[in-house]
């Protein structure tokens, strides 16, 4: 594995980037701010080979961003209710910053920090430090994303964490994939499968209800291949509500610590790429890049629009924290977190 690095300045200091080339010439681009992907090349079915994740024209646009382009949102991924949590008894009260809700940790969540980066034998391992208080979050966090890159064009990443008090966490990484390339336009007509036959019911703020309901007959049903496009516009109140899907999925057979195999597979019919996804998560949130116009700017000045990417978070359920009913998110110090998502990149 060819490993090559620099760095890149931005407010908050040095943001430290790394290449990561495997025997064939795929790669991988990482970066210290929000132990963030900010690249993945992979050939299409002729060999040619091309970025697949949506990205900035430089490194400091991703310092506070919108749409997280890329990077490990937390402490808690997704949406928090109200911004209310209770831990070992006692109320917390988190930022609210996308009103009425707390999501992805707050502004100055960990996709927004510089995270310590060692260089593996054939990756990179993040670690960061969140303390007791950081966005009102309770406890002393530590935190480690490890991305591994080999010759199957296969792109593992292992979180694990532990706290001082108790806690609760949520992480994920949020890519935004564009099989057909970066700068390629819309990616509403990939090709989408899950291994996902329910999903959360939410309300009118996209927060779960705490009630999870089947896909089949309605246009939240990916048990098949379906393009994105299909059913986005279809008169459906989840659908208008988001402007698109944002919605989480209920794993099939889920069960603790073990891996769920081709949860998620994507096909591009263009290049014939795909992108196949394996986690030990629960939940699948689909986010079809929605609100994606108005971001910072890609290579070369490209401006981004609705629907360009496609975001695949393997998490825990949205409000965990206040939906006993759901699997726990909650951090207790003695017992680690670890969580594992696989990418697989091919063709068909």
């Amino acid at each position: 594995m060819k490993i090559t690095q620099h760095s890149y300045p931005c407010s908050k200091g040095e943001i430290r980037l790394f290449r990561l080339e495997n025997s064939r010439g795929a790669w991988v681009e990482l970066s210290s701010l929000g132990a963030g992907i900010t690249g993945v090349g992979v050939p299409d079915s002729k060999g040619v080979i091309e970025n697949v994740a949506l990205c900035y024209e430089t490194p400091d646009l991703y310092l506070g961003d919108g749409p997280n382009m890329g990077k490990c949102p937390g402490r808690y991924a997704n949406r928090i209710g109200h911004g209310r949590i209770e831990v070992g008894g006692k109320k917390y009260q988190l930022n609210c910053n996308l009103p009425p809700h707390h999501l992805h940790g707050g502004a100055d969540g960990l996709q927004n920090q510089l995270w310590d980066a060692e260089v593996l034998e054939d990756g990179v391992r993040f670690s960061v430090t969140s303390p007791d208080g950081h966005e009102n979050y309770p406890g002393n966090l530590k935190v480690t994303a490890t991305y591994r890159w080999n010759d199957d064009m296969e792109l593992s990443l292992e979180f694990e964490a532990e706290s001082d008090a108790e806690t609760v966490i949520n992480l994920t990484n949020h890519a935004y994939w564009n099989l057909r390339g970066a700068t390629a336009g819309t990616a509403l007509d990939h090709e989408l499968k899950m291994k996902a036959s329910r999903y959360l019911e939410t309300d009118h703020t996209l927060l779960p209800t705490g009630v999870s309901i089947p896909t089949s007959g309605n246009p939240m049903d990916f048990s098949e291949f379906k393009t994105i496009r299909c059913d986005i516009n279809a008169d459906f109140e989840p659908l208008k509500i988001g402007k698109g899907y944002d919605h989480c999925w209920v794993i099939d057979e889920w069960v603790p610590g073990r891996m769920s195999e081709e949860v998620v597979v994507i096909r591009e019919p263009q290049s014939r790429r795909t992108l196949t996804i394996d986690s030990d998560q629960p939940g699948v949130q689909i986010y079809s890049g929605n609100w994606l116009t108005g971001s910072p700017k890609g290579p070369g000045g490209f401006e981004y629009s609705d629907y360009d990417g496609l975001a695949v978070e393997m998490q825990g359920f949205p409000d965990a924290p206040n939906r006993p009913e759901f699997p726990s998110q909650t951090l207790i110090p003695g017992k680690p977190y670890k969580r594992l998502i696989n990418f697989k990149f091919g063709t068909y």
